[in-house]
């Protein structure tokens, strides 16, 4: 009998050994609706371990908006970006269900907000093509003050910002902004409390009609950008194959859709980023060594498709690949989560075995 004590603590001490990892996870305190809700963690789970980190709306009742599997990377950390575009503004729960033992923290609160009434446009935000947009308008609150502005262009490139422009005993704003092609233009504003919003102006041709942009080949300068279009949804995404010049290269999305670059560098290890929402182009930046990369994009929201342009600065060439690249069909091309080891459950095993133990002890006696 001793012996059957002996090995039934030795195996629940073994039990709270196995299950108790611990799981870390930070978020921002407040953020603006529509701007990505980055959380980022650590963990002594496994590497390779695919955990779920889920979106809860915290009201009379908690109710989950939305569930993201990620996968534990090697240095232990992992990273979920939730979309808060059409969320309402008020408080909001991430966590990893199921966390950890010890002084795990698996939760955080997150307060959504929403300060877009705050800005009042007084110049229209459709304009004919004069080779500048006029931004003017009214901020609630920024009387004798100043407002932070940033213009992005249709290709994603910032042309003027961020840098703030003053506002008068009215709370007014106005300037007026070099560009150098019609289109679809996205300004922000932020102030000290953070950010306010964004507003998008678009300016059109002679006849009416804003451009449809396609794939380009542009020289400013020394700078180069090279550019390739193909059709991407999550069930066929589209490739690209990449040949980098020597130095930091930049890789960018249109800005169509919130879309996810996944990218093999010439080590074969592979890169996912998702940082951006859909009104701002995905962007990647990494040291360039003359070699092949080669480029995944898809969108982050299932069941759509569209034309995704993908642009590369200091790049030899960006080419749309027929077919799945290697090197994705060794990493399992055909997910776009990686698929971790299955975690077995340690209750159920630690039940047979103690279930075997006592067999086995019965048949000495």
């Amino acid at each position: 009998m001793k012996k059957i004590v002996l090995l039934l603590i030795g195996l629940l001490f073994l039990s709270g050994t196995v299950s108790a990892y611990k799981v870390y996870i930070d978020a921002p305190d407040s953020l603006a609706v529509g701007k990505p809700l980055v959380v980022t963690g650590s963990t002594t789970i496994g590497v390779g371990t695919t955990i779920d980190v889920v979106l809860y709306h915290q009201m009379t009742t908690t109710s989950q908006i939305k569930r993201l599997p990620v996968t534990v990377q090697s240095d232990k950390t992992f990273k979920a970006i939730f979309d808060t575009t059409g969320l309402k503004p008020g408080m909001y729960k991430v966590e990893v269900p199921s966390p950890g033992s010890g002084d795990s923290i698996s939760m955080r609160l997150v307060t959504l907000y929403d300060r877009s009434e705050e800005i009042t446009m007084t110049y229209p935000l459709t304009q004919s093509f004069t080779g500048k947009i006029y931004i003017a308008g009214e901020i609630k609150g920024l009387e004798d003050s100043g407002i932070q502005i940033e213009v992005i262009d249709p290709y994603g490139l910032v042309v003027f910002g961020p840098q703030y422009i003053n506002t008068d005993n009215n709370a007014h704003f106005a300037a007026e902004i070099p560009i150098d092609l019609p289109g679809t233009y996205e300004v922000s504003f932020i102030d000290s409390k953070g950010y306010i919003g964004s507003r998008t102006i678009t300016t059109l041709t002679e006849g009416g009609t804003a451009p449809a942009y396609t794939p380009i080949t542009t020289g400013t300068g020394n700078l180069v950008v090279l550019s390739a279009q193909s059709r991407s949804s999550r069930d066929s995404p589209a490739y690209f194959i990449v040949s980098t010049g020597t130095g930091p290269v930049t890789l960018y999305t249109s800005k169509s859709l919130d879309w996810v670059i996944e990218y093999i560098d010439d080590l074969g290890v592979l890169h996912m980023v998702n940082d951006r929402g859909e009104q701002t182009a995905e962007k990647v930046l990494f040291q360039g060594n003359g070699k092949t990369i080669y480029v995944k994009v898809y969108p982050y929201m299932y069941a759509v498709a569209d034309n995704v342009i993908l642009y590369g600065e200091n790049v030899n060439s960006v080419e749309i690949s027929p077919t799945v690249p290697a090197p994705f069909e060794a990493a399992g091309s055909g997910e776009t989560t990686p698929r971790a080891a299955p975690v077995i459950p340690v209750i159920p095993v630690l039940a047979a075995g103690l279930a075997a133990v006592l067999l086995a002890l019965k048949k000495a006696d």
